[in-house]
């Protein structure tokens, strides 16, 4: 009796063991799983991770930016060009809040991307977490309208970022990473996204071709100093918008 009551407690000790060395091998594991955030990660952190491939083919958006049947009102044109007289002369040379705040801001405000009986809405400075077996993307994205009503439980479109120059961070990588992420994390094929350099927007397609495999498309650029311009990118946010409400 005494004998099986020590060979439970060795059994249990060496179990002990075993979980203890289990969890320190994991944590290891983890700790070496190279982590890169959105606000840092560059064309080259990105193609070592993952194999993407840019595409030229501005056809690619004529779904998208069509917009048959979006037609802006006389009071938006008439927003849109006060909010291009306000800002003009500042565009090229606002810092990243300033830009955000005064120019940025007021477009998607109006355009209204909350529902809350389909519990969407859209978010800023929201985090954003993705891990495979082989690297973390991790970080807050500057904008993003997704499903959920207190955090974002499934991102659809992504904004990045609101820089006044194409400098140190590139927006584009950081882009092309958030919606890699939001891809795998909602099992999607597809995933629009824009990103803003000073007065300028590109607008994106991600692709999903394979495992760990992806290819994108940007378009043409829109100057939103340009009424024109500045209307068309009002439609191409009013498309995203009704895509995502009605589906």
């Amino acid at each position: 009796m005494m004998s099986k009551k020590i060979e439970l407690q060795q059994l249990l000790k060496e179990n002990e063991e075993l979980k203890k060395r289990l969890l320190e091998e994991s944590q290891k594991i983890k700790t070496e799983i190279p982590t890169y955030s959105f606000s840092q990660i560059s064309f080259s952190d990105l193609k070592n991770i993952v194999r993407i491939t840019a595409k030229l083919n501005f056809n690619k958006f004529n779904d998208w930016f069509d917009c048959k049947n979006i037609t802006l009102k006389d009071k938006d044109v008439v927003f849109l060009k006060n909010l291009i007289d306000k800002n003009v002369f500042y565009l090229d040379n606002y810092k990243e809040e300033d830009l955000k705040v005064k120019f940025i801001s007021p477009i998607l405000n109006r355009i209204d991307f909350v529902n809350i009986e389909k519990e969407i809405r859209d978010f800023y400075e929201e985090n954003l977490f993705y891990q495979t077996e082989h690297f973390i993307l991790n970080g807050e994205t500057d904008f993003v309208i997704a499903k959920g009503h207190f955090f974002s439980e499934k991102p659809y479109f992504f904004i990045q970022e609101f820089k006044k120059s194409k400098a140190a961070k590139n927006p584009e990588p950081q882009l092309l990473a958030e919606l890699i992420a939001a891809i795998e994390l909602n099992n999607f094929t597809t995933m629009k996204g824009a990103f803003i350099i000073g007065a300028i927007w590109n607008f994106v397609i991600l692709e999903k071709i394979g495992i760990n495999q992806y290819q994108y498309f940007v378009s043409r650029n829109y100057d939103s100093s340009d009424l024109e311009k500045l209307k068309g990118i009002y439609k191409n946010l009013l498309f995203v918008k009704h895509e995502i409400f009605d589906n």
